[in-house]
This record gives structure tokens, C-alpha cells and sequence, in this order.
């Protein structure tokens, strides 16, 4: 097999901090014998880059370190749309790599076009929290994790090679995964809601259990992941519930809780409702459809639903890497749950109507509509964690708590729209089109993008920047 081109990539809007996420996986990467790309993608304003970028050329690195930032992407989107020759096009085209979640992804794909991809967010670091006596796992249980209080004893830092991990298995047929790779239709995650990934509310201890199935030989992984220590892979909503939970904290922001990993082991599935973009690899050789250009958290959603193709098949890996949660430039808690349940009402709209699925897009009838039932739905499951914070802040007898809790309250309110039905539907209806509308237009011109972009990065390459940082 033909040895593609591998690429390390950091997705950030927080340059302040990424030259230690760099520092670590470089370090990490040399320690297990590989030389990497390494190429930041920066999501900052001008204003952003300019104080923080001189930080990231004081990173001493092993690896060559490249930039794209506000100046390489005004030039790359310069470029196409000077190729595409259509005025109409550019709103779909600064749409589709707009500052966001999915737009600042999609700038990965165009960029490591032709090779294979690997991407970790700025939060993650290559190591995992691994319980100190690991428990052998259940015929079909592949992981097992648990929520500890931070701190306690029974956990230390375990590293994995996991570029080689990915190598394994990205690009290749089923057929030449190592043999250890357990195989079947999905995984089941005893926490979350399967299509949606909603959470099932607080729970301390979950497994991802296989559902078995067939799996062809000669289907190919094009996308696989990492297991993850740290946070589990949940919802806004959750980091409440153990605010709720935990009489002792007195600041919604702080983690007092960090997820454990008791065991994991390696599996090939034919669909990937657990897909975890902040941990990917991607094969992305002959170009893969566009992360949805969103500022909600649901980019990734379109590959959960790509991969259940005939052909096509997700890894889990064995390796496992640690989210530290960073908390800075982050959104307040009642704004991350309003953005998660648009997300979710919008993850089961398109999944229910997807009318096609082909090599770079998906096509679906959605259009956008929210009826009066969708918009209760949501409020009664809001309004019933506002009360909930309202009676712990009047029982509780910390007054920094009692406030804390009090402020969540009134922020949710405020974000809800004061759980006014009509007035919450009518600016649910107004988010939900815009957003659709964007998505739809964005993943009709992508294929033509790809084609643009494969030819001119052959040829002449993509903007992009040597950091002049330390070799170390």
C-alpha cells in the first residue's frame, strides 16, 4: 500500500494556550519514534494573533510547526473564490469556513488533503487516566469508565504510541486490522441516548457495549478515534448535574469530578454514533464530506451519518488521550445548554430525513421547521433544572454557593427567553432556519471545493506559515 502523507492537527480559537498542547504531543510524538507535520489552525481575531502568536514561536519543538491564521485563511478563501468566478458563491463559501466549531475543522480537510489526518483539540494531552487495577471487561463490553472525585487515590497517568495506533488502522480494508480488533454493527453507550448522544442524565459509571454484526473484509476505516480520560464525552447539562450533586463546590465553573478509565480495547464498527472529533484520524486521501458550519456543537454529527455507508467503517483505537477542559473563552453553563438542545433537536430532524449519502456530502429534506411540541419539549426539561437550582440555593447553607446557584437560575432564564412558549418558539424557529439553510447551501458547493483544492495544493501548495520556534 502506497504510503500516505500524515499530518498532526490543532484545531484552536484559544492561541493563548495552544503552544502547550503543541509542546506536549511533539514530545509525545518523539518519545515514540515519529516525525510528525504539525500544523495549528487558528481560529483568533487579527487582535488575538498578533498579542499571542510571539508565544507560539517560544515553543522549543522536535517536529516542523506550521500556522494558518486570519491572514492564510483570507488568502485561501481569496483563492477559491476567485477560481469558483461567482459572486453568489462567496457568502456560501465564508459560510462554510466561517469562525466556528465545523468552519475552523473544515480548513483541516482542505489542508491535508491526499494523506491521512490526525487531530486533537487544544485541551487534549497524549496521556489518559487509567484506574490503578484494571477490571476485565464483558464478552461485549469494550469500555469502562467511572466518574472520580479529582484528586482521590486509584488512578495514575498511562501513555499510548498513538500516532501508531491510528497507522494501524486509518486507510486500510478491514481485512489487514490487527487481529486484536474485536468487530460489529455500533457501539451502545450505557449513558447516552444512542442517535443523539444526549445524556441520560448524571451517571458515575458507564460501558460502550458492541452490538454484533457483520463486517466486510474489504471495507475501509476511514475515520477511527482515540478513547478519552479527563470529561467524558457529555453534555453541558451533566457538568450542572454534578454541580448538583457536589454540596462541597462552590463555583459551577470548577471540575471537581474527572472521568477514570477502568479498561478499553480496540473495535471496528460499521456506524459510529460515539464519534469524538476533538480525538479523530481521518483518511482523508481522496477528500471526505465538510464538518457542518455551525456554531452549535453538532459539526461532527454529519460523520455519524456518513459512515453508515456500505464500505465504509470507524475504529476505535488502542490508545487513549486526556481532556483538561479548559474554561477559558468558553461559553457560560445556560448558554452551552441552549446550544446543545438546538443541537439535538436538529441532530434528529436531519437523521430522520437523509435522502442521500455519497463519497464527499449528505443530502436531507429538513427544512427547518419547529412545531409547538418541539419547543415545549425542550422547556419543560429546562424549566425543571431551573426549579431544581432554585430550591438547592434556598436549602443550601454555603451563601458563595447559594449565589452561584441563584445566578445559574436567572442565566438560564435569561437564555430561554424567560420560558415564554410562543416567544421561545418563534426564536427557535429564526436560529434553526438560518442554520439549516447555511448547511444545506455549504455541503452542495463542497465537492467542487475539494476538486479546487486537490489540484492547487499538488501544485502550489495552501497558505500557511513556518512557525520560526526553537528546534529542540
Amino acid at each position: 500500500m502506497q504510503e500516505r502523507d500524515l499530518f498532526f492537527v490543532v484545531p484552536t480559537y484559544r492561541l493563548r494556550d495552544v503552544g502547550e498542547t503543541i509542546e506536549h504531543y511533539d514530545e509525545h510524538f518523539w518519545r515514540n519514534g515519529h516525525s510528525v507535520r504539525i500544523i495549528v489552525f487558528d481560529d483568533s481575531s487579527p487582535a488575538n494573533q498578533e498579542k499571542y502568536y510571539p508565544q507560539l514561536e517560544q515553543t522549543r519543538t522536535h517536529s516542523p510547526v506550521y500556522y494558518v491564521g486570519p491572514r492564510e485563511k483570507e488568502q485561501f478563501l481569496a483563492h477559491l473564490n476567485s477560481r469558483l468566478r461567482d459572486k453568489r458563491l462567496e457568502g456560501l463559501v465564508k459560510n462554510l469556513f466561517r469562525p466556528s466549531y465545523g468552519g475552523n475543522r473544515n480548513y483541516t480537510l482542505m489542508y491535508t488533503l491526499g494523506g491521512l489526518m490526525v487531530s486533537a483539540d487544544d485541551d487534549m494531552r497524549p496521556y489518559t487516566l487509567m484506574e490503578d487495577s484494571p477490571e476485565s471487561l464483558a464478552a461485549d463490553e469494550i469500555c469502562r469508565g467511572k466518574l472520580l472525585k479529582s484528586g482521590r487515590n486509584g488512578y495514575t497517568r498511562k501513555s499510548f504510541d498513538i500516532l501508531t495506533s491510528f497507522l494501524d488502522v486509518l486507510g486500510k480494508p478491514a481485512g489487514l486490522v490487527p487481529e486484536n480488533y474485536e468487530r460489529g454493527e455500533l457501539l451502545i453507550d450505557t449513558s447516552m441516548d444512542l442517535e443523539t448522544n444526549a445524556t441520560k442524565g448524571l451517571i458515575r459509571e458507564n460501558s460502550l457495549l458492541l452490538q454484533r454484526g457483520l463486517v466486510d473484509d474489504r471495507a475501509v476505516v476511514k475515520m477511527a478515534q482515540t478513547f478519552r480520560s479527563g470529561t467524558n464525552d457529555i453534555d453541558a447539562i451533566d457538568y450542572v448535574e454534578m454541580f448538583l450533586d457536589d454540596e462541597q463546590q462552590t463555583n459551577l465553573e470548577d471540575l471537581n469530578d474527572v472521568y477514570v478509565l477502568v479498561n478499553f480495547r480496540p473495535v471496528l464498527t460499521k456506524k459510529n454514533w460515539r464519534m469524538d472529533c476533538g480525538v479523530a484520524g481521518y483518511d482523508n486521501t481522496f477528500g471526505l464530506p465538510p464538518f457542518f458550519p455551525t456554531r452549535l456543537r453538532f459539526e461532527d454529527y454529519i460523520y455519524r451519518l456518513w459512515v453508515q455507508q456500505d464500505g465504509l467503517l470507524a475504529a476505535h483505537v488502542d490508545s487513549a488521550q486526556n481532556h483538561t477542559k479548559s474554561n477559558y473563552m468558553r461559553n457560560p453553563p445556560a448558554a452551552e445548554i441552549f446550544n446543545e438542545e438546538l443541537a439535538n433537536l436538529l441532530k434528529r430532524k436531519i437523521k430522520s430525513s437523509i435522502s442521500r449519502l455519497d463519497e464527499l456530502t449528505i443530502a436531507f429534506d429538513y427544512e427547518g421547521e419547529v412545531t409547538a411540541q418541539d419547543a415545549q419539549e425542550i422547556l419543560d426539561k429546562i424549566v425543571s433544572l431551573y426549579r431544581r437550582a432554585l430550591e438547592a440555593s434556598e436549602t443550601v447553607g454555603n451563601p458563595a454557593r447559594a449565589e452561584a446557584l441563584r445566578l445559574f437560575a436567572a442565566n438560564l432564564e435569561k437564555v430561554f427567553y424567560g420560558f415564554e412558549p410562543d416567544f421561545f418558539q418563534q426564536n427557535l424557529l429564526r436560529i434553526v432556519d438560518d442554520v439549516i439553510a447555511v448547511i444545506k447551501g455549504s455541503i452542495e458547493l463542497w465537492p467542487t471545493l475539494v476538486e479546487i483544492c486537490y489540484f492547487h495544493k499538488n501544485r502550489r501548495g495552501l497558505p500557511q506559515i513556518r512557525v520560526q520556534n526553537q528546534k529542540k
